[in-house]
């Protein structure tokens, strides 16, 4: 099975979120709410809008593993990353992407190395992979590697065409 045809819930519970993603350039990032990090909402919704007429979307995966700094429910998550960072790109449910009960999105991600040739595990919040539009994985970014950063950006764009 490739990453398109995963199935994951929108936070909303809405089934098959990836279908929002499909023929898309995506960026998928595990996000937390409480988290240092936190503030690159703002670069990643500014990317969803530069890029979104183009064929580009950025799919945001809460995750509690990372110091517990995703707790809420759906419904807190949604309305924080509103009322807070005026997202509207899609939102996953709640999942574990490390661990025996990772994902299956993130079984196949994780095998992705980054620009080190860092494989494996997620490191922590707001890791983040490219996908082409046919599901294929083009790049990782580590978590400090901001949404606005050169190298994302020469990335997506290229992956845009």
């Amino acid at each position: 099975m490739g990453i398109p045809e995963i199935s994951i819930n929108a936070l909303d519970g809405t089934p098959d979120v990836m279908s929002e993603t499909h023929r898309r350039v995506t960026l998928v990032v595990n996000v937390a709410s409480r988290c240092g990090l936190t503030p690159q909402y703002t670069q990643l919704e500014e990317l969803h809008e530069r890029f979104s007429e183009k064929g580009f979307t950025v799919l945001g995966v809460p995750c509690n593993q990372f110091g517990e700094q995703e707790p809420g429910s759906a419904e807190e998550i949604a309305e924080f990353c509103s009322a807070t960072y005026g997202v509207t790109f899609p939102m996953t449910e709640k999942v574990d992407v490390n661990g025996e009960g990772r994902h299956e999105l993130y079984q196949l991600l994780v095998e992705t190395p980054d620009a080190e040739g860092h494989t494996g595990d997620i490191r922590w919040n707001f890791e983040k992979f490219l996908l082409a539009r046919d599901g294929s994985v083009l790049a990782r970014f580590d978590p400090m590697t901001a949404p606005d950063d050169p190298a994302v950006l020469k990335a997506i764009e290229s992956a845009l065409g």
